[in-house]
This record gives structure tokens, C-alpha cells and sequence, in this order.
């Protein structure tokens, strides 16, 4: 089984949102990712999508938004961004879902057979964090939040996991503060060393200035326009 990744899809098909306000890099971005991704994605392959998936502000508006990815290639598997208002609870967001896409929500998933190289994915959205400038009283108790999410779901990782797997964490912040400093998120990471961490979130900034390895384990930005829309291989 191979993995891809992409994260910010910022879909729109219900109510329209020109995502070239953020550069013309972004024109027909939905047509460009979903070709590249056809070109690529075979259907036993698994595509993880860590975030800010559709503007929208229903559910209802959501799945309809996400109604072309689910036609695509691959399993799909979810996670909340923070512009996802639509999102609800994990229940009910699941019932909603086509046949082939699946979230995770203070949980994990595994995919593939145990004791055959199987895949679990756990993760949380994150957030800005203490050294932010950005970062002020109302985030404290938002950063305390997600950072027990995050606890949650590798724990329940680590419950699904076996001398083959391979845990992947989603994140849709990055897990570092400003010039990579520590943070609560990156505590969890070395306290449960997951193989590889994705997250997305941050737009126009160089794949060489990102954040690629945190104490030995491989780290990465998949923000669609940093991946010029194509999913990147995670696990080949």
C-alpha cells in the first residue's frame, strides 16, 4: 500500500471562492490537483488530506464539495482544518461520508492487514502556539485542547499498532513554533515517535524552509500550492 498526502483543498463548488486572492498560483487549482492526482493515485493506494478541505459552512455543502474526491483513486482519510467549520460531530461527519473516506477525531485508523506492513493514522488539527505573536488568552485553552487530542489519538495509535506498522501523524498546523522552536505538540512526538509526521496550513513558503525532520523523524509540508497541487509520496 502506498501513501500520499495533500492538505488545504480549499474547495468551493457550492459556494464560490476565488482562492486567487492568495496568488495566481491558485487558478483552477481543483481541476490541476485533481488531474495530477489521477495521474498518480492507484486505487489500493491511500491518500491522507490533513485539513482546510472546503469552504463550506454545512456539512451538507461539505460532502458536496467533496463528492469529486471521493470519485477519485485511493482510500481517503480526513482530518479538520481550521477554516473546516463545517465539520461536526465525528459521528455524524461519519455517517456522512462516501464509501472510501474516512476521518480521525481524538482516534486512529489502520489500513492494510495486521502483521503485513499496515498503515495507522492518527492526528489532530493543532494550533498557533505560545511564541507566536499571534498567540493570545483565548488560544491558551485551544492550545491545551488540541494538545490532549493529540495525546488521544496516539495513544489509540499505539493500541492499533504492531511490529509492522507504520503510524503516520496528520496535523494541519505545523507542530513547531516560530523558528522551530518546541512546543507541547513536538513533546508528544518524542514521547511516541510516530514514523513520519505531515501537516499543512502554511501557503507560499518554500519546501526548503519547512520544517522536514524533528529529532530523526521525517517531517512534512503538503500544503497543496508548496506541492504545486500534486500529492507527494509518503510511503512508496
Amino acid at each position: 500500500m502506498r501513501v500520499f498526502a495533500i492538505a488545504d483543498l480549499h474547495l468551493a463548488f457550492v459556494t464560490p471562492k476565488p482562492m486567487t486572492v492568495f496568488g495566481a498560483q491558485w487558478a483552477g487549482h481543483p481541476q490541476a490537483i485533481f488531474e495530477q492526482w489521477r495521474s498518480i493515485v492507484r486505487a489500493d493506494d491511500l491518500v491522507l488530506l490533513p485539513g482546510d478541505l472546503s469552504w463550506a459552512m454545512r456539512l451538507p455543502d461539505a460532502v458536496t464539495d467533496l463528492a469529486p474526491v471521493a470519485e477519485l483513486p485511493g482510500t481517503k482519510v480526513l482530518l479538520r482544518g481550521n477554516h473546516d467549520y463545517w465539520w461536526p460531530t465525528i459521528s455524524r461527519l461519519r455517517s456522512a461520508l462516501p464509501a472510501g473516506m474516512f476521518a480521525v477525531q481524538n482516534d486512529a485508523l489502520r489500513f492494510g492487514e495486521v502483521g503485513q506492513g499496515n498503515i495507522v493514522v492518527c492526528g489532530t488539527r493543532g494550533w498557533i502556539t505560545p511564541a507566536s505573536e499571534a498567540f493570545g488568552p483565548d488560544d491558551t485553552k485551544i492550545y491545551a485542547r488540541e494538545a490532549e487530542r493529540l495525546r488521544l489519538s496516539l495513544q489509540a495509535a499505539r493500541k492499533l499498532a504492531d511490529d509492522t506498522t507504520q503510524t503516520l501523524l496528520m496535523l494541519h498546523y505545523p507542530p513547531t513554533g516560530p523558528q522551530f522552536a518546541a512546543t507541547a505538540f513536538t513533546e508528544l512526538i518524542d514521547e511516541y515517535r510516530p514514523d513520519q509526521v505531515l501537516y499543512g496550513h502554511l501557503h507560499g513558503l518554500p519546501l526548503e524552509r519547512s520544517l522536514q525532520s524533528w529529532n530523526g523523524i521525517p517531517t512534512h509540508l503538503v500544503a497543496a500550492d508548496v506541492l504545486r497541487f500534486k500529492p507527494k509520496l509518503i510511503v512508496g
